[in-house]
């Protein structure tokens, strides 16, 4: 059986509720950067042992958060040793605009994947108008206006967060064989 985990950082609630659905859907433990952009022992050593890793921040000012940034810097001790090589990789991010620069988010975890070695999964959906309605296929992406509370996310955006979680978890369920 494999293990996925969802790593990620939220400032204000929006990125922790897209990441309840994405973590419901690889059926993954939730593993939370805190303020300060730390992680605990116990919290390193169940990324360390998952087959996947699901990455999430928020979009702010068009990158990731420096809480996440933080994280993916302390990543090196792992890339240094190749830890994380040959592991399945995938990542979200909310911002408030419909833009919001997310794909910038996107493409920082991507290529914080691949300095690790690991292997990227992207969002295949099609927009069909609730599934996938920003059109992402690079990863799962998400959005809500800067006034409105983490309740009001789209539902189309909470599917797609929960069915882009199946997908890395079936992904790296296949490659595990």
């Amino acid at each position: 059986m494999t293990k996925t985990v969802v790593v990620f950082h939220s400032g204000y609630g929006h990125t922790q509720r897209v990441a309840q659905f994405v973590a419901e859907g690889a059926k993954a433990d939730l593993i939370t950067i805190d303020a300060d952009g730390n992680l605990s022992d116990a919290d390193w050593a169940v990324v360390d042992a998952a087959d996947a890793i699901i990455f999430g921040s928020p979009t702010y000012m068009g990158m990731v958060s420096w809480q996440f940034k933080k994280f993916a810097d302390a990543t090196s001790k792992r890339w240094f040793t190749s830890a994380w090589k040959d592991k399945v990789a995938g990542g979200f991010t909310i911002s408030a605009s419909p833009s919001g620069d997310k794909l910038s988010t996107i493409q920082y975890f991507i290529t914080l994947a691949m300095q690790n070695g690991m292997i990227w999964v992207g969002q295949p959906a099609l927009n069909d108008g609730n599934i996938n309605r920003i059109g992402s296929n690079s990863g799962l992406m998400a959005q809500v206006g800067a006034t409105s509370p983490a309740a009001d996310i789209p539902q189309g955006d909470l599917d797609t967060a929960k069915a882009y979680g199946a997908r890395v978890a079936q992904v790296a369920a296949k490659l595990r064989g």
